[in-house]
């Protein structure tokens, strides 16, 4: 398979389903910013944290590629006119929402309550943490503009959101294992 293809010299790209959109497009943008999330969840994973935080990491990039193919996938051209599925892509599931919910129950339990913000921090590995959390939002905002414009399943939606949370938990989970200072917002008083 060769790398370039010089089909995308002038500014479009294919999406699955074969239709042609500009490189600018939203639905390039949504998939594009959930591909740069997936690095960053990768950037983590090769950090030192303990295993089982590493195992959750890869089934999450997994289910990333199946977003970024729902998210890619021309709406039009996925479905067939008897309503059949014509393109065979992975999608998300209620297991893989209840996978980061149960995670997150489970890294909680071990953690003081939550009584304030906290700022982003403390430790590098926590810090890709909370980039991953903010890209990841990011691209939960282009992916429900997106869904305004052409739905798709509303679990891919669910999935990035639940996912921010995730990522959250865990930056708190890894600040108490590597003992980093969680330092709380708290704003200052007007004089």
């Amino acid at each position: 398979m060769k790398i370039y293809t010089k089909t995308g010299d002038k500014g479009t790209t294919a999406l699955f389903g074969g239709t042609r959109v500009p490189k600018h497009h939203i639905r390039i943008d949504s998939y594009g910013t959930v591909d740069e999330l997936n690095s960053h969840i990768g950037l983590i994973r090769d950090q030192k944290i303990d295993e089982l935080s590493k195992q959750v990491l890869i089934k999450i990039q997994d289910k990333l590629f199946a977003v970024g193919a729902v998210l890619a996938t021309d709406p039009e051209k996925a479905i067939l006119k008897s309503g059949q599925k014509r393109l065979n892509i992975p999608t998300i599931s209620i297991e893989d929402i209840e996978l980061l919910e149960n995670e997150i129950d489970r890294m909680n339990e071990s953690l003081p309550p939550m009584t304030h913000f906290v700022l982003p921090g403390g430790h590098q590995t926590v810090s890709f943490c909370h980039i991953a959390r903010c890209v990841c939002r990011r691209a939960e905002r282009l992916a429900t503009a997106l869904y305004e414009i052409s739905p798709f399943e509303e679990a891919t939606l669910q999935y990035l959101n639940r996912l921010s949370d995730y990522l959250f938990v865990l930056a708190r989970k890894l600040s108490h294992d590597l003992r980093a200072e969680e330092i709380k917002w708290i704003p200052a008083k007007k004089s």
